[in-house]
Parts: structure tokens; sequence; C-alpha cells
């Protein structure tokens, strides 16, 4: 059976990989893919468990020779971020991706491409099935929305693993090794809102054309929040036009910088001249100043010509909403002492939308300092309450922690040394991996995180290196026989 990728393959673990995109597994719709990896592991006469969380550990005999090696575990979620373009018909809760290949990287046509992490799963699976290869015990672990908290990884039973090693695949730069990692929460914000009968003209404003990226690998890249931008816009209008704000939404994910924003105004009294000029000049002032960083950028107005009364949010709750987001902090807050080069802490405005009576602004928060981490949390708590606000958290999760030792490393080194002449870097990461947690429930693991090229994930520009792939799986066989 022919696949796009099968001339680059090797181990069919690309092979697995479009089996993967077929099958819709957003973070909370992971049920049908975990089946899948359960059948799979059971058809491969693999010790297997499933639990209620839909997590998968499959567990794999020592081969002749490795019986006296300590336990490896393997690691990797399930689950991946659901973001498209705009004009995308992509319905992720049940399409397949339509993947093509440029430049020897594999991609999704307008959406997210899953490599974070399908490409882990599909690594496990081709060791699974993989008859002929060598290994110690292996305890793999398939862990589900670690995307939206880690809540597969919080609950996972640990009791029957007995790993010594810990080896997650969740990293996008081959030959970059992560040894430590931030911790991290989700935390939303929610105002009340009034709203009146307003007469005006409705204008439809979208931004559009932004970078955007994964809120914890390129919070530091100088790339613009859409919805922070489109409140610096709505600030901005206040001064020349008269106006009423209908609604607002922009992001879709609380950690994906947000790449689009869209609101809705009724302006009192308009001139479509003075419009365009006042509009037109803010628009134009942006992307002087943004020219650098977002090349497209783009803002459109959509005038509905026709004078209407609707029912728009008042003065007074649109004062407190701007307000909140203009003042609320954004993108990295503290760089580390310790390890330089480093962000420490930072948070992102990933969400905000507008229902009738609410406005919701949703944030995720990234720390490996954890009482700077309640910091920013109790920041945003104070800011929102002054306004008569409310706020909640959730999946919390604590950073992973570098250790100064490491056989794992130790190892990997010599071996990468000896594959390619060089030495690998070894790096904490400023993102959220499930390491912590899992050190939390095994105390004691040696761990390290890998992974190949991957760029741009958490957005419709995501792509998979094809031969990066297939060398760090190639990597990962003869890391796994070295290892005591």
């Amino acid at each position: 059976m022919q696949y796009i990728t099968e001339k680059y393959d090797y181990k069919n673990i690309f092979f697995y990989f479009e089996q993967l995109t077929k099958i819709p597994h957003g973070s909370g719709n992971v049920e049908a893919i975990s089946n899948f990896l359960l059948s799979f592991a059971k058809e491969h006469g693999a010790k297997c468990r499933q639990d209620e969380k839909k997590n998968v550990v499959v567990f794999l005999p020592a081969t002749k020779g490795y019986e006296n090696r300590k336990t490896i575990m393997l690691q990797g979620h399930m689950d991946m971020v659901c973001e498209k373009d705009s004009d995308c018909p992509h319905d992720f809760k049940k399409d397949p991706l339509e993947l093509y290949i440029k430049d020897g990287r594999l991609r999704a046509k307008g959406t997210t491409l899953g490599g974070d992490d399908g490409v882990a799963i599909a690594y496990m699976m081709a060791l699974i099935a993989d008859k002929d290869a060598e290994h110690p015990a292996m305890e793999l672990l398939m862990t589900t929305d670690e995307e939206t908290g880690m809540y597969g990884a919080q609950a996972l039973d640990t009791s029957d693993l007995k790993g010594s090693y810990l080896i997650n695949m969740d990293s996008e730069e081959e030959g970059r090794v992560f040894c430590g990692c931030a911790g991290g929460l989700r935390q939303n914000c929610t105002l009340d809102i009034e709203r009146e009968e307003v007469t005006g003209t409705p204008v439809d404003i979208k931004i559009k054309g932004l970078i955007g990226g994964h809120s914890g690998v390129e919070i530091d890249k100088n790339r613009t929040n859409a919805n922070k931008l489109m409140a610096r816009l709505l600030f901005d209008l206040r001064g020349s036009l008269s106006y009423n704000l209908v609604d607002i939404h922009g992001g879709k994910l609380d950690n994906a910088i947000p790449r689009e924003a869209f609101a809705t105004i009724v302006v009192k009294d308009f001139d479509i001249q003075e419009f365009k000029t006042v509009a037109g000049g803010l628009a134009s002032k942006y992307k002087f100043e943004l020219e650098a960083s977002e090349p497209d950028l783009d803002f459109e107005f959509c005038i509905n010509p026709t004078e209407k009364t609707v029912n728009a949010i008042n003065g007074n709750s649109f004062g407190s909403l701007l307000y909140f987001m203009i003042q609320s902090p954004n993108g990295v807050q503290r760089m580390s002492s310790a390890i330089p080069g480093l962000v420490e802490s930072s948070l992102n405005m990933g969400i905000v939308f507008t229902e009738e009576k609410h406005a919701v602004i949703r944030f995720s928060l990234r720390s490996s300092v954890t009482s700077y981490k309640k910091f920013m949390s109790d920041k945003l708590e104070y800011l929102i309450s002054i306004l008569g606000g409310e706020t909640s958290r959730e999946g919390n999760y604590p950073a992973w922690e570098y250790k100064k030792e490491s056989e794992l490393r130790d190892v990997f080194k010599k071996l990468y040394k000896e594959e390619y002449g060089t030495e690998p870097v070894f790096e904490v990461m400023h993102a959220g991996l499930e390491c912590g947690l899992l050190f939390d429930k095994c105390p004691g693991l040696d761990i390290i995180s890998i992974g190949p090229d991957m760029k741009d994930v958490h957005s419709p520009n995501e792509s998979l290196g094809l031969e990066s792939a297939v060398r760090v799986y190639k990597f990962l066989e003869k890391l796994i026989c070295r290892l005591n």
C-alpha cells in the first residue's frame, strides 16, 4: 500500500504516522486514537493497559542478552493541537489531515500536522512491531490531553512501572537535548458585561497574517499576540471615533500565540472617509512598527453601509474589558538568573471571546520558578478582581528541575559524539513537558527529552523534517541498547 512518505520511511515510522493523521485526535477527543493504539499493541502480542483517561501503557520484555539491563521508559502524548487557517474548511472532529511534502518536510494543508507529538507515538508503534529489535525491558507511555493541561499524565497510575530511565520524545530540534522544563497552569479570567441598544454603522475588524506559534518555545521570538494588538487598535480608535464594541474574539488555544483576532464595532455618526483615514492610518502605523517581525500582518475593515440598531456592550463594561486587555501582562516576564538565555517566566493571552453577558480571557502561564508562577497568577487575579471579575485555574503542573548528575545524559553525549563527531546541546526549556509530573510519580527517574526537527508547532505552518525523524529514530535504537 503506497503512502506519500514511503520513499523516506524506515521501520514504518512514517506509515504509522500517516495512520495517526487519519484518526481525529485533538485534545479532548482521544478515545478513538487511544483504542486504536491499544488494539495495535494487542495485535502485536504486547502486554498493555488503558486507563479511564485513555492513557495507554505498553510493556515490552527484554530481548535476549538484555535481561539484566535497567528498564527504559519511552513517553509521548497522543493528542494534537488543532489549529487551522481561518479559510480552511477542515473539521478536526471527523476529517483526516491532508498531508503533503515540500522541501523534504511533511506538512498538512491549512492545519497543524500533529508532529507534536505524533512522532513519538509513531516511534513507539515501530518499536512494538519490530520483532528484530534488541532492547532491555521497555515501558511505553502514551499519554492524553497533554496540550490542554497534561491531564493524562496527571492521572497516570505508575504503581506497576519499573523504569530507571525516561526518554521523553516531545522536543523539536535534533541534537538539542532537554534536561529540565518550566511548570505551568491555565488561568481563566471572566468579566460580567452589560449591553444596551445602540444605533450606528457596524464595522467588522479582522487582524490576520501574524506568525503565531508555541507560547513556550516561541514566546521570546518577538511574535505579536493578535489579541493584544486588537486591544491596542480598539484603544487607539477611541481617540477619534465614537463607537461601541459588539463582539471580540481571538485565539483558539491558550498555549498558542494567537495569529488572528476579530471584533465588531458599531460607529455613531459614521463618516466613511473619516473612518478610512483613522483606521487606515492606525493599520499603517502598526505595520510599519512590526514590518521586521511580522511581515505578513494585515487588517481588514468590512463596513456595513446600512445603519442598524444592535445589542452592544455598554461603555462601562467595555471600559473594564479594554482596561484589562491593555494592562494585563503578556509575553516574557523574567529571564533566568541561573541559566543565560533561558526564559524563566512568561504568560500568553491565548484566547479572548465575548458572550451575551460575559467576556472571557484565557492565559497560559509558565515558569521554572514555582513562586513566580504563583505571583503572575495572583497578579491576574488581583487585576480582574478590581474590575469586578473572577478567575479560575486548572492544569497546574510542576517544573522538571535540572539534575547535575545524569547517567542517561552521559551515555547520550558519548554516543552522539561517536555518531556525529560533535557534541549535543543540553538545555533547559521554557515550554512545559510531562517529565515533571512523571518524576514526581517516579522519584529518581533519570530523564532527557529529545525529538526530530519540527518547526512552527501549534500553527498551520507546522512541519516535520523527514530525514531528521529517521536519524533520531536510528539513534534512539542505538541509545536504548547502550544503556546499562
